[in-house]
């Protein structure tokens, strides 16, 4: 039973989701079986799939939909066509003209320079999807260090805090324990005068007695 991950979508995470979707698209299959693909490569539920494609990933490839599914339109039309029309409408350039109609062409009636076309057009496909994997590679290795240096100017910024807090706290103690010596400083002084203000007091008198002043 595959695991049920809980945690956060990752830029991989998010890289699967879109070329097995894109695949499925240009094969002609739904996005019910890719989200389900998905789910059972990276542990998660085809729903939580379908979810972050439609919330999230599917807008940073809209230009990658339209092409996957004028591929599969192509794909589709070529596959209604007998094999000879097959080669022949992927092999021939546009304008060309055979001298006859290409879905009267037949496995027999093929040319060496048809067949020879046919196959540098497939390798022209699997170069152009070849640069623009590499191309979604180095965006996401951009990605990748664009967040590594987030991530380290978070780090600082957090000890900075930290540091700001723990001072901050330090300086609020030493203020209490000064309003307290303050304090205590203040009350000692108002007995003093109190207990100076108390005392007897003598004089004396003309006589040479000493006397209490009150």
């Amino acid at each position: 039973m595959t695991a049920i991950r809980q945690d956060a979508w990752t830029a991989d995470d998010d890289l699967i989701l879109a070329e097995v979707t894109l695949r499925h698209i240009r094969e002609g299959s739904t996005q019910l079986a890719a989200f389900e693909e998905v789910g059972e490569k990276i542990g998660r539920t085809s729903a939580a799939c379908g979810f972050r494609w439609n919330s999230f990933v599917r807008k940073k490839y809209e230009a990658a939909i339209q092409l996957a599914k004028a591929q599969r339109q192509k794909r589709n039309f070529i596959k209604k066509q007998p094999l000879g029309a097959q080669v022949a409408s992927i092999a021939l350039t546009d304008g060309e003209d055979l001298g006859v109609k290409v879905d009267a062409i037949t496995e027999d009636s093929l040319s060496l320079d048809m067949v020879i076309r046919f196959l540098r057009q497939w390798r022209n496909s699997y170069q152009d999807l070849a640069r623009y994997v590499k191309q979604i590679e180095k965006e996401l290795q951009d990605k990748e260090e664009q967040m590594s240096r987030l991530q380290a100017e978070n780090n600082v910024l957090s000890k900075q805090v930290n540091e700001v807090q723990s001072d901050y706290r330090t300086v609020n103690d030493d203020y209490k324990a000064l309003i307290q010596i303050m304090d205590r400083a203040r009350r000692l002084a108002i007995l003093s005068e109190e207990e100076e203000e108390n005392k007897t007091r003598f004089r004396m008198d003309a006589n040479g007695n000493l006397e209490r002043i009150e």
